[in-house]
């Protein structure tokens, strides 16, 4: 297996994808001896060159390494470094936590994370009472969705949290 190195910029190049093809059935290069090594950042940057390029090649059995996974998510990569007293769980991961199990590792681990580093957790997108048992087994703190209410204009709230402050006050 030889690993080649790319740049984000050479993902979304479509010239770059049909040059590479080219050079593969040209010079009778085994694909599936080829392992494309692309940094997270490079990938996310161009989500859409870097998804169509790596689809081409790994139809012909090109692999695909993710390089310094994790340095370039913004959740995982800065965390550490600021002040945070609350994580907010996407609700892309939360929505179909009873359903597949990739976004209830990711509920976990996102969860255990912010438990760790002394956050409290909310989960988005809780919108239904199987989804909000999860929350509750996994230790979410907060949880946020159509399970606990809908959204209410603010003058329609009749929480007193939300109510004028009267003279008497």
């Amino acid at each position: 297996l030889f690993s080649i190195n790319l740049s984000g910029q050479s993902l979304g190049d479509e010239a770059f994808l049909h040059y590479t093809i080219d050079a593969l059935k040209q010079y009778a290069i085994p694909p599936e001896k080829i392992c494309w090594e692309i940094t997270e950042t490079g990938a996310i940057s161009n989500l859409t060159g870097a998804n169509r390029f790596m689809h081409a090649l790994k139809n012909l059995g090109c692999r695909f390494a993710l390089d310094d996974f994790g340095t370039g998510l913004s959740s995982f990569a800065y965390l550490k470094a600021l002040p945070v007293d609350y994580l907010k769980i996407a609700g892309v991961f939360v929505s179909d936590v009873a359903g597949d199990p990739i976004d209830l590792a990711m509920v976990k681990s996102i969860n255990a994370i912010g438990q760790v580093m002394g956050m409290k957790t909310i989960a988005e997108s809780v919108e239904n009472e199987e989804i909000l048992t999860i929350m509750r087994e996994i230790g979410v703190d907060y949880l946020q969705g159509y399970a606990l209410g809908k959204p209410l204009r603010l003058s329609e709230n009749k929480s007193p949290v939300h109510e004028k402050p009267t003279a008497d006050m």
